[in-house]
């Protein structure tokens, strides 16, 4: 394994690739703040300036898979270093755009760049840390991902406060400068294989398509698109889906890593962590409502409530990185998901309209918030100590994939049930949106108990997590 000698360059690779990070993980949120003033800039409805920020995700979904297989065939330093001159290169032109079909474009391109350095982020973190740290370098990537995910609305807020809409991304280019210089002086070269692998081209055009039809219909559906073309759409991707399992079945480096699922500690640990998103991304999006609609807080203090979750899953994440390198990560990783469906329950126990203290539901969102740093990185740690480093690639963009398919999902699923429950005579009311609320919640919960009860089956799996080396 390539490890970086030097301390003092360690941290420096270590830096870029938090700072990529963190860019990218920003760009996913802070454009949300700025719709209404997009829709009103470009002249385009509501509806259509959602796409400013759909196709930025969209890209990155159906990318993160063949750019992580790049990185495994040429190289996760190379991938990094072009991912962030495109995604800086993206940052400048959306920054710069002067109508809405530049920006879309624009969004493109970062998209593309987005998902070369988030496929291989992971694969880095494992070259760049000695092996009986990796642990410590996960949870340090979980702090940055609940960091950036917190306070992206805020950090919108405040530059749009101070400047005009497009220093949200024009703030990118210093910031992508710098971690381009580090991250070509001090990121490590791939490790030696013992094989050549080789580019799978009909898997890359198979994968666009799957999750680019699925994921696009899932969407629409929620929004309330066209269904005749949802129909296809999903139709679409479930027979290349088929046509792509079957063809990934005669691949000996296959791009969607299913080799890797025959590692029972593979496959438990990644539907563990996708089943996780489903519930941390269904209550983060519920909960507002029911603060504010449930509780009549204001739109004030329901932002300074959902902080408790994000921090305290900064804080918890570096400990229980460091407690797994002498104990048992899988124990690890159920009790981490038995804390946050306690603070789930807890947040159901409390009384719509019961003028409950602020500082009562704070508690409880943090709560959740160990619960979730408890059970992130251990279980992260198993899923990739659990895999080749030839195949680190692979593993990290299935992983990333993982993430954000389960956060989608969630999305999907909150928008469907609010749909669902949602009277035009009411819309808004009180007794509209808590019992929406409510069943999100106890889905979360649901998705909480079945990611604790699949993490204790590998208790006799493990005794720490172990490094796989070839």
């Amino acid at each position: 394994m390539s490890q970086i000698g030097n301390t003092i360059h360690r941290y420096i690779a270590i830096g870029s690739v938090l700072l990529v990070l963190a860019m990218t993980m920003l760009d996913g949120t802070v454009v949300n703040v700025a719709l209404p003033i997009l829709a009103k800039e470009f002249h385009v409805s509501d509806s259509s300036a959602v796409w400013i920020v759909t196709v930025y995700q969209l890209i990155i979904t159906m990318l993160l898979l063949p750019v992580s297989s790049l990185g495994d065939i040429f190289s996760y330093r190379r991938n990094y270093i072009i991912g962030i001159i495109v995604f800086t290169l993206g940052s400048a032109l959306c920054g710069l755009s002067p109508n809405f079909q530049t920006i879309i474009v624009a969004r493109t391109i970062q998209g593309v760049g987005a998902a070369m350095v988030m496929a291989v982020n992971v694969a880095l973190v494992r070259l760049i840390y000695p092996p009986e740290y990796l642990g410590r370098g996960l949870a340090v990537n979980t702090m940055v991902i609940a960091i950036a995910s917190a306070a992206g609305p805020s950090l919108a807020g405040f530059i749009l406060s101070i400047a005009s809409w497009h220093w949200l991304f024009l703030i990118n280019i210093p910031l992508g400068i710098a971690a381009f210089l580090m991250a070509y002086r001090y990121l490590p070269p791939n490790p030696k294989r013992d094989h050549k692998i080789k580019f799978d081209t009909i898997g890359a055009i198979a994968n666009v398509i799957v999750f680019g039809s699925l994921f696009y219909a899932l969407g629409n559906f929620a929004r309330g698109g066209d269904q005749l073309t949802n129909i296809l759409l999903l139709i679409c991707g479930i027979v290349v889906g088929v046509f792509y399992i079957r063809h990934l079945h005669g691949h000996e480096d296959p791009m969607l890593p299913i080799d890797l699922l025959h590692s029972k500690l593979y496959s438990l640990s990644i539907f563990t962590y996708t089943s996780s998103f489903i519930a941390q991304n269904i209550a983060m999006i519920a909960l507002p409502f029911l603060f504010l609609n449930g509780f009549g807080l204001s739109e004030l203090t329901t932002g300074l409530l959902m902080t408790p979750w994000p921090l305290a899953t900064m804080i918890v994440s570096p400990f229980a990185a460091r407690f797994i390198e002498k104990h048992n990560a899988g124990a690890t990783a159920a009790f981490g998901m038995l804390v946050y469906a306690a603070g789930l329950l807890l947040l159901l126990s409390i009384p719509i309209g019961s003028g409950v203290p602020e500082w009562d539901i704070a508690w409880r969102m943090a709560l959740c918030g160990c619960g979730f740093g408890i059970f992130q990185t251990p279980n992260a740690t198993v899923m990739i100590s659990a895999t080749p480093v030839s195949r680190s690639g692979a593993a990290g963009g299935f992983q990333s994939t993982a993430r954000i398919g389960g956060q989608t999902f969630g999305a999907t699923l909150v928008t469907l049930i609010f749909a669902w429950m949602a009277k035009p005579t009411d819309a808004g009311s009180l007794s509209n949106s808590a019992p929406g609320v409510h069943v999100c919640l106890i889905i979360a919960l649901c998705c909480a108990i079945i990611s604790g009860a699949f993490s204790i089956s590998r208790f006799k799996s493990l005794a720490k997590p172990r490094i796989v080396e070839s």
